[in-house]
């Protein structure tokens, strides 16, 4: 049908355009936040764009509805200010009509939607947490930056070097301060470099000093040395199985129906529901004045969206909790607005009103 392709042309652009910009406003936000995870040491700054890339693609699900709304709000809204509607009307068909090409268009992006949440978003996830864990697992000397003050990663030591050489494994006036079973110890040195002794690395220190002392105690010994070496560490953690429920896959999840992995499959599940429900309200919400405009549609869109996405994230701490069951928040949650977005539709199709639902007065209600 010619309108039914026109439609759903016009949704392709809308959608296109809204997505563009979504997509452009995420990657600015999380580009801030990640900076800012690498400047507190939290990720690699030469994997910023990695992590970067991998954030807004765990984010697509959000994006995708987001875009399909916001789009067929903006459409079926430009319609009705452009009388287009009434054609639609005039030509026996009503607004229950509409969801069949709308439907048509959405059905690949529910779909994307539906992949992306329950396969991207984890691998997505797991990818970022990957290159966290690799970045804090680093060794001790691989942490020292030329210039800087490097925290250990056990927190016990505190290294720094001046200059720092070609091959990484000398450098000249070399501090570190460590605590070890109530011990403080600071040492310095006018040079040092790294040397391997089987299966340790040791950090060997020429012309310096070293200063002991017991916390708490007055107690201080000083010591003059010509070659020092100390062991660190080439291991920062222990390799746990500490993978956080979002970063496991969906399957993994139903393998394994602990709370919190319930709620997280829940959230995931509610994002392809919860897709589905905004075509039906889009249509539902769309109004009709056109000395209004199409900003108070779009705005109470934006509004229905925040609040249902709020719900979602409540529903997963709940699910988490164990305040609801898994199936019932599905089924209440999605369900409910399901059915009050398809009551809300045939209420403007079928144009009920309160008013026609309230007992006509009689005449002789009239006469007294």
């Amino acid at each position: 049908m010619l309108f039914h392709s026109s439609i759903r042309k016009e949704l392709a652009r809308g959608f296109g355009a809204t997505l563009v910009a979504l997509i452009t406003i995420v990657m600015t936000m999380m580009l801030i936040r990640t900076l800012g995870q690498a400047a507190k040491g939290s990720v690699n700054p030469s994997e910023v764009m990695m992590v970067l890339g991998y954030t807004v693609l765990g984010y697509l699900p959000t994006i995708l509805t987001l875009s399909l709304f916001v789009a067929t709000v903006s459409t079926l809204s430009r319609m009705y200010s452009d009388s287009e509607m009434v054609i639609w009307f005039a030509s026996g068909y009503g607004l229950t009509g509409l969801l069949r090409p709308l439907l048509r268009f959405a059905w690949p992006i529910l779909l994307a939607v539906a992949a992306f949440a329950l396969v991207v978003w984890p691998w997505a996830n797991q990818q970022i947490q990957g290159m966290k864990d690799r970045y804090e697992q680093r060794g001790d000397l691989e942490r020292i930056a030329p210039g800087q003050f490097q925290e250990s990663a056990n927190g016990n030591r505190v290294f720094f070097i001046d200059k720092d050489s070609p091959d990484k494994r000398s450098g000249n006036n070399v501090f570190i301060s460590s605590i070890d079973h109530g011990r403080e110890t600071v040492t310095s040195a006018r040079s040092a470099k790294i040397d391997d002794v089987g299966n340790q690395r040791f950090l060997i220190l020429n012309n310096g000093q070293r200063l002991e002392s017991t916390i708490g105690q007055p107690d201080l010994k000083i010591s003059q040395f010509q070659e020092y070496g100390t062991r660190v560490s080439s291991s920062a953690l222990d390799n746990t199985d500490t993978t956080p429920s979002r970063a496991r896959s969906s399957l993994d999840l139903v393998r394994d129906p602990s709370p919190i992995n319930q709620g997280e499959l829940a959230w995931r599940l509610s994002l392809a529901l919860a897709a589905l429900n905004f075509v039906v309200i889009a249509l539902a919400v769309s109004g009709g004045n056109p000395r209004s405009g199409r900003s108070g549609n779009i705005l109470f869109a934006l509004f229905a969206f925040v609040v249902y996405f709020n719900l979602l994230n409540l529903g997963q701490s709940w699910i988490a909790n164990g305040t609801v069951p898994f199936g019932g928040f599905l089924l209440g949650l999605h369900g409910g607005v399901f059915l009050l977005a398809m009551g809300w539709l045939l209420a403007r199709h079928h144009n009920w009103s309160w008013r026609n639902l309230l007992p006509k007065p009689t005449a002789q209600d009239t006469q007294a």
